[in-house]
């Protein structure tokens, strides 16, 4: 299904960061200033905002375009709301205990999936690919790439379980956890939407 323009944006700047209007117009295929309407009309909307930087030498300031909280909503939250209550009222009748059993079994439970859906790759690059495509299917619009020097980078542009990883960082731990077993390689989370960052980014080396 063709995607309307505002969505292709939102994808855009949710995937890329911050962009100029002229970046985006190049990506869709249409003016800068077409770029700029159209953004213009999403801002009007709550979806996005301008910020201005300032340019070097004597070059005017230019305009970054951020996704808003409103913007960043209209990609899957995996029901954050009763996520969060559920998770509270777990842990308000059941203590602490209870909701690291979860995440326990949880993690047992992928692990396991991961590894069936991974075991034909046999070298850490097809390895890699093959989480990155396991992890967008599961709404963390991932990517991955190798770098320089080896290692590999998998990023993950959006996180669809953020309300239960804000309420427990022991969501986080697991998925840490679990990558670094079922790629069988040294994993670094190296950005991290919790902390403020506007991805999880990991970098990973063979072991």
């Amino acid at each position: 299904m063709r995607q309307s323009p505002a969505n292709r944006i939102l994808i855009l700047i949710k995937t890329d960061g911050p962009q100029l209007a002229a970046a985006i117009g190049n990506a869709l295929g249409i003016s800068g200033e077409a770029a700029r309407q159209q953004l213009s009309k999403m801002a009007e909307e709550g979806l996005v905002e301008p910020v201005t930087i300032a340019a070097s030498g004597r070059g005017r300031p230019r305009q970054l375009w951020h996704l808003t909280t409103s913007g960043n909503r209209r990609f899957p939250d995996g029901h954050a709301e009763l996520t969060a209550n559920l998770l509270g009222t777990l842990v308000e009748q059941l203590g602490p205990a209870a909701l690291d059993t979860v995440i326990s079994a949880r993690e047992t439970e992928t692990l396991k999936r991961y590894r069936q859906e991974i075991s034909p790759a046999h070298d850490l690059a097809a390895r890699v690919e093959a989480l990155a495509g396991i992890r967008t299917r599961e709404g963390y619009m991932a990517d991955h790439w190798r770098q320089a020097d080896g290692s590999f980078m998998l990023v993950e542009n959006h996180c669809p379980i953020c309300a239960a990883a804000t309420a427990c960082a022991g969501f986080c731990r697991s998925e840490l956890e679990t990558f670094r077993a079922v790629l069988g390689a040294d994993i670094e989370r190296s950005e991290h939407i919790l902390l403020g960052a506007r991805r999880c980014a990991y970098r990973i080396t063979p072991r």
